[in-house]
C-alpha cells in the first residue's frame, strides 16, 4: 500500500515534536540545579509579605506575647444601667393621638416618645428622664417619668 502525502507530513511531524521535547529535556537536564547549596534555594518572605532572596533584619523583629492574642470577639464590659438613662425636655406631645418627641439634652437629639412607654402624665416643657431604645423607624425614649427636682 502506498503513503499518502498527508499520511507522511503527521508522520514527520509528531517526529519534529519528539525531536524537540528531546532537546528541551536536555536542555533543562544540563540547566538543572543541582549541587546548589541550601541558602541559594533559600527564599525570605519581607515585612510586607513579599518573597525575597535577602533575609529579613533582626532588628525588625517584633515579639508578640502568646496572651495578647485574642481569638473571636473581645469580651465587653458589663454596661452600667445608670448610663443608659437620660434627661431632656418635652417639645411635643400630643395626648389625643398618643406621641410626641422629647430633646435629649446631651446630644441635643429629637427621640419619639409613645403613650405606652410613659410611666406618667407629661405636657410640653417638661423635663423626664428616659432610656433609648432603637425600633424599626429609628430611637424611641422608654421607660419616661418626670424629673424629680
Amino acid at each position: 500500500m502506498a503513503e499518502t502525502w498527508n499520511k507522511k507530513e503527521r508522520e514527520k511531524k509528531k517526529r519534529q515534536n519528539k525531536k524537540e521535547k528531546a532537546e528541551k529535556k536536555q536542555e533543562r537536564k544540563e540547566n538543572a540545579k543541582q549541587g546548589q547549596s541550601l541558602d541559594d534555594m533559600l527564599a525570605y518572605i519581607d515585612e510586607n509579605g513579599n518573597l525575597s532572596s535577602v533575609p529579613p533584619d533582626p532588628r525588625k523583629k517584633v515579639t508578640i506575647k502568646v496572651e495578647d492574642i485574642e481569638i473571636g470577639v473581645p469580651k465587653q464590659e458589663p454596661i452600667n444601667p445608670e448610663d443608659l438613662i437620660r434627661t431632656g425636655i418635652v417639645t411635643h406631645f400630643n395626648d389625643a393621638k398618643g406621641y410626641g418627641f422629647i430633646k435629649d439634652m446631651e446630644s441635643q437629639e429629637s427621640v419619639f416618645v409613645h403613650i405606652n412607654s410613659i410611666k406618667e402624665p407629661i405636657a410640653e416643657h417638661n423635663k423626664v428622664t428616659f432610656e433609648i431604645e432603637m425600633g424599626p423607624k429609628g430611637a424611641n425614649a422608654v421607660n419616661v417619668a418626670l424629673l424629680k427636682q
